[in-house]
């Protein structure tokens, strides 16, 4: 018998392979450990940084409304404190239905049938007081008429708009009005004809390109398609198939891009990071499975955390916001810098912000060039569009030497004559000594005017007070309280028309000026001064916001025992 076929010859043979495989495994498991603790340590510590967590969390909380021995002292207010609030709630609901009759009696009728408004509806008030609060203080869902920064309703009530129709309204509504009217004059010969260009589309083009310093541009029906092709692309260019999202960011409601609560399918592939982390730069610099990493540059006024909203569940503390903008600034370029170094696509999701901060947008405003930009909502001079424009490398949908590789995205209406004849009117506008003269200053000019409003706030001694990003405000509160979300009613009862999310955010256009902002502060005040006279910021002493959110998930725990 030869000696290699010796068991002992074999299993000293052996040895060395079988340690070195063990070995191997060993250096591999550990490895991918730390690539997890570190993945694991780079997420917010928040639910909005542990999206299945926040998932599971939301998915348990059962619905349950306040009884109405409880629905005016849920904090514990005295029953004396109890009857001001019920007074001025009846107050509140007799004034709208004789203010608002028209309005309110059309949205009544339209909601059964249009499942948008009845979702809207629903989120106004945190859910344990949302169904008396829709059926004897409805607000209403319709409007006529735009009149300068006033909209005017169906009972003919003129409102000064906060809501910046949700981004599109920058310049102001005649401005937006009078583009609609000249790109559909410029192509009323060709009409909808769809496929073929208008040669406007040559000079979108052309100034995108200059804008944007990017060099192509595709067209798209909304922001969201504009936000999915620009993470497709990331995806067919670098291989890799992860995508990077920051804690409370939003990006649209495409399910990759909108992990957790209200998408009804696992994202596997998105990450969602804390923003300004040094953990999360590690994790971008050592991973080789990320494509690419979506900024919504909004986020500088709230890191972190979504928008400020009516809908949550009680209290003040989550409302937290500020924007450091020199520190933002410096971690936007500290994140491109990583990302430039590890091959990772950088995506500035602009669709919201669009040109608010400076005419080339925030990648302008903060001085960072990024890799594929988006666009929307006001580039579309009031019409409904969205735009990508990025590096020719990175842009390109086909490989030359493969044919049948190639990554498809169509859309039949993605460069429709009159989208592309508003957007021709935005552009040139855009370019006008008039509307540049608008962003001369714009920084001074709304610090001064967010300082001007906390110091009448705080003159009032009411618990109110605002952060802002520029023309973008969010309104905070500096104490517990589980009626805050009742502001907004008492300032739409002054004149003021906010967006559904009610009074976690107002947002300006440009055409409001200084006797305008006065008049919106006098009116703010005064809304405010009202609901602090009725009592709702009346609150017990000791009550703090964990105390209030503990008494809503003991209601609802006890409700899912059925205890309740």
């Amino acid at each position: 018998m030869s000696w290699l076929c010796h068991p002992d010859a074999v299993k000293a043979a052996m040895h060395p392979i079988l340690a070195a495989l063990l070995g191997s495994t060993a250096v591999l498991a550990v490895t991918k450990g730390r690539r997890r603790l570190a993945l694991s340590r780079a997420k917010h510590p928040s639910l909005g940084g542990h999206v299945r967590m926040a998932k599971r969390v939301a998915g348990q909380i059962p619905g349950f409304a306040q009884a109405p021995d409880r629905f005016f002292a849920a904090d514990g207010a005295p029953a004396e404190v109890a009857r001001r609030r019920q007074a001025a709630f009846d107050r509140l609901c007799a004034l709208y239905k004789q203010r608002f009759a028209r309005t309110l009696a059309l949205t009544q009728e339209v909601r059964p049938g249009l499942s948008d408004l009845q979702f809207t509806g629903s989120y106004r008030v945190p859910f344990p007081f949302a169904a008396r609060v829709r059926e004897q203080l409805g607000t209403g869902a319709f409007l006529q008429a735009s009149d300068g920064p006033e909209v005017i309703d169906l009972d003919g009530n003129r409102l000064i708009d906060l809501t910046g129709s949700y981004g599109v309204n920058l310049f102001g509504y005649e401005f937006y009005k009078q583009c609609i009217a000249e790109g559909a004059a410029a192509v009323a010969e060709l009409g909808p004809v769809l496929g073929a260009y208008h040669p406007l589309l040559a000079d979108n083009v052309r100034r995108l390109r200059a804008l944007s310093g990017m060099d192509e541009i595709s067209f798209h029906m909304s922001g969201t398609e504009a936000v999915m092709q620009a993470v497709r692309l990331a995806q067919y260019h670098t291989g890799a198939q992860r995508i990077v999202r920051f804690a409370g960011a939003y990006h649209g409601w495409w399910g990759d891009v909108q992990p957790g609560i209200g998408n009804p399918v696992p994202a596997d592939r998105t990450l969602t990071l804390a923003e300004m982390s040094e953990r999360t730069l590690h994790v971008l610099a050592t991973r080789r499975d990320i494509a690419c990493v979506l900024v919504n540059p909004l986020q500088a006024l709230h890191p972190n955390k979504a928008a400020a909203s009516d809908n949550q569940l009680v209290g003040s503390a989550g409302r937290s916001a500020g924007a450091d903008l020199p520190a933002y600034r410096a971690w936007l370029h500290r994140l491109a810098d990583v990302c430039s170094g590890n091959g990772i696509v950088l995506i500035f999701d602009e669709v919201f912000l669009g040109f608010r901060l400076a005419p080339g947008g925030a990648a302008e405003y903060f001085g960072v060039r990024p890799d594929l930009v988006t666009y929307g909502k006001t580039l579309g001079g009031g019409l409904p569009v969205g735009v990508l424009a990025g590096r020719a490398a990175l842009m390109k949908r086909w490989r030359e030497d493969r044919p049948l590789d190639i990554c498809f995205a169509r859309g039949t209406f993605n460069a429709h004559p009159y989208v592309m004849g508003a957007m021709d009117a935005f552009l040139r506008r855009l370019k006008t000594p008039e509307v540049r003269s608008l962003y001369h200053g714009l920084d001074e000019r709304w610090n001064a005017r967010a300082a001007a409003m906390n110091e009448a706030l705080a003159r009032a001694g009411v618990p109110v007070q605002v952060a802002h990003l520029q023309t973008i405000w969010t309104v905070l509160y500096t104490q517990p309280a589980a009626y805050n979300w009742m502001l907004q009613y008492y300032l739409r009862a002054e004149g003021l028309a906010l967006s559904w999310v009610g009074t976690g955010r107002l947002i300006f256009s440009l055409d409001i000026d200084d006797p305008m902002f006065a008049e919106i502060v006098r009116r703010f005040v005064a809304a405010a001064g009202a609901m602090a006279a009725d009592g709702w910021w009346d609150t017990p002493p000791g009550l703090t916001d964990k105390g209030l959110r503990r008494g809503v998930l003991g209601r609802a725990l006890a409700t899912r025992l059925g205890r309740d």
